[in-house]
């Protein structure tokens, strides 16, 4: 089990305390209801994406929720950026969104959101798992406990927001008789991206989607990465589309495939986006510290100013909000527009992109090759749990402490145009070491160069 700013994250089954178990969802559920619910609205919004475990996990949450007193609004079936945006459309006092995003089909979580549908913050976050750790909670008496309302238009609600959002242009994307291939990885976005893309004027002929049964069994590792996406790229070359579409099991991250079956990249999601919206809204972006310096190239051409993050979508939103920035994300395909929500939605991502695409008049393969091309290499190494890393980043910084360096998340290295970052993950026990250069093999070299340098100083 994992305990973060990302939420609380375990494999399922096992004993309480070291994974996921039904002992510990009641525990932090209801710690998580007592401070949401302090001060005095007792609604709360509740959805799962498509996992196994789901059904199980949700049942757990209402009824805990019950037991506090809470007005539960249950989606069922839903998306991260869904229940993010429900919580504010229905004056809720929080939210728990059951999904472990992309990890493997053993896995689930409670992400936590406040009444603004954002995730809580490290503050607050503490303070829940120090009371459910001390077992400092009251639940209701059996007159005052709560109920579950089952909620069926949320989608809808959603989607109709994005399709009428102010950069989303539904005629001009009809106009384009697009052919999309939707990888859905059997979870939430076998039933949303389909009924987006149609809402946006695709036809239903030409929205063919692969692994669409929503039954949990990922037909493949569910991180929308290159080489997890080979059936989604050999369908789309297949039936001769011309675009592919990967979302992960709880739809935050939005990754493309080209008409040619190659990858638009992860990274590059953000940025085309950002280059659309900087086009019509001037201002400032924002990316965590792991992310493409293409962001930073495409909102200098625009005339604004590229602010770095933390890795965390709760550290991006904050730092969005304080520089107002326009449009932000992360480089793993997780776009925040703020004037809709301030939370990764892989929806509105989709129908910022495909109106950008239809704008330009070009292919998705000609829009990709007229931005930046910088290479990204991303690895990790696993820890044992018992590694001091504060040590490690120490012998590192005086090693390299001629180079510019960044410090705010783990240890970020300059090498003149080249990077490298290095952190503890906050929902795995690894430390990633992503680098980035003008070069494949230059980026490859610079992170096998640090994986020695960690190693030597464990």
């Amino acid at each position: 089990m994992i305990k973060s700013i990302s939420g609380i994250r375990g494999t399922i089954g096992g004993k309480p305390g070291e994974s996921l178990t039904p002992l510990d969802v009641v525990k932090y559920t209801a710690a998580f209801g007592e401070w949401a619910m302090a001060e005095g609205n007792k609604k709360i919004i509740i959805g799962r994406d498509g996992r196994m475990s789901g059904p199980m996990i949700a049942g757990l949450v209402a009824q805990t929720l019950v037991a506090m007193g809470a007005e539960v609004i249950d989606l069922g079936l839903s998306t991260t950026p869904t229940v993010e945006f429900e919580v504010a459309a229905e004056n809720a006092a929080g939210g728990i969104i059951i999904t472990a995003s992309h990890n493997p089909k053993e896995w689930n979580a409670l992400k936590l959101l406040n009444d603004k549908g954002e995730f809580i913050s490290a503050e607050v976050g503490a303070q829940i798992l120090n009371n459910a750790e001390l077992g400092n909670i009251n639940f209701s008496l059996v007159e005052k406990a709560g109920n579950i309302t089952t909620k069926f238009d949320h989608a809808d609600r959603h989607l109709d927001a994005i399709v009428s959002h102010a950069l989303v242009n539904k005629n001009l994307i009809e106009k384009q008789n697009l052919k999309i291939v939707v990888d859905a990885i059997n979870s939430s976005g076998a039933v949303f991206v389909p009924i987006l893309l149609k809402k946006l004027g695709i036809q239903e002929q030409n929205i063919i989607v692969l692994n669409g049964e929503v039954n949990g069994k990922f037909a493949h590792n569910p991180e929308p990465l290159p080489q997890h996406l080979s059936q989604l790229s050999a369908a789309v070359l297949s039936n001769k589309a011309d675009l592919g579409i990967s979302v992960d099991p709880d739809v935050d991250r939005l990754v493309l495939v080209c008409e040619d079956g190659s990858m638009f990249g992860e990274e590059y999601t953000l940025v085309a986006v950002a280059d659309y919206v900087l086009g019509k809204t001037k201002g400032d972006t924002v990316s965590n510290l792991s992310s493409t310096r293409a962001l930073k190239d495409i909102t200098e051409k625009h005339g604004g100013k590229y602010h770095p993050a933390a890795v965390g979508e709760v550290n991006v939103v904050a730092k969005m909000k304080e520089v107002n920035a326009v449009i932000g994300g992360e480089g793993n395909g997780g776009i925040i527009v703020p004037d809709f929500h301030y939370g990764r939605d892989a929806l509105i991502g989709i129908a910022l992109f495909l109106t950008h695409l239809s704008q330009s008049s070009k292919t998705v393969k000609q829009l990709r090759s007229s931005y930046p091309d910088y290479f990204i290499s991303k690895n990790k190494i696993e820890m044992d749990g018992k590694t001091n890393l504060s040590v490690v980043f120490e012998k590192l910084k005086e090693k390299y402490k001629s180079n510019p360096l960044n410090t705010i998340d783990g240890l970020r290295i300059e090498f003149d145009n080249d990077w490298v970052h290095l952190r503890s993950s906050n929902t795995e026990p690894i430390i990633r070491i992503i680098a980035e250069s003008n070069f494949e093999t230059t980026a490859n070299n610079i992170a096998s160069k640090l994986i020695r340098d960690i190693q030597e100083s464990l």
